[in-house]
């Protein structure tokens, strides 16, 4: 199984999300949704070195993939997934407009 972390406010996060519905392949854990959630997700983000581009330019990370080895992507396409077509207008996270 895959998981996937994310929040259902981000615009990447939700096109990740509708790709996976219904297939058990993929678990959504939504770091919004519970603290528990977001703990589990920061401990991620910062013990793991796929992390480190994001961070120096202040995104969050997610969409997050965890692979069943404990290997982490932040590219949907490495787990079978699209990624958000980068011409959506209008749907960011980021305070600057650029992304998520």
């Amino acid at each position: 199984m895959i998981t996937i972390y994310g929040m259902n406010t981000c615009p990447d996060c939700v096109y990740v999300e509708d790709q996976v519905k219904g297939d058990e392949r993929y678990e959504v854990v939504d770091i919004g949704a519970h603290v528990r959630n977001l703990k589990t997700f920061l401990r991620l983000r910062d013990a793991s070195p796929a992390f480190d581009a994001v961070k120096r330019v202040g995104a969050v990370g997610i969409p997050c993939f965890v692979l069943e080895g404990g290997r982490v992507t932040l590219r949907p396409e490495e787990v079978g997934l699209r990624a958000r077509p980068k011409d959506d207008e209008g749907a960011s996270c980021s305070l600057d407009g650029r992304g998520c």
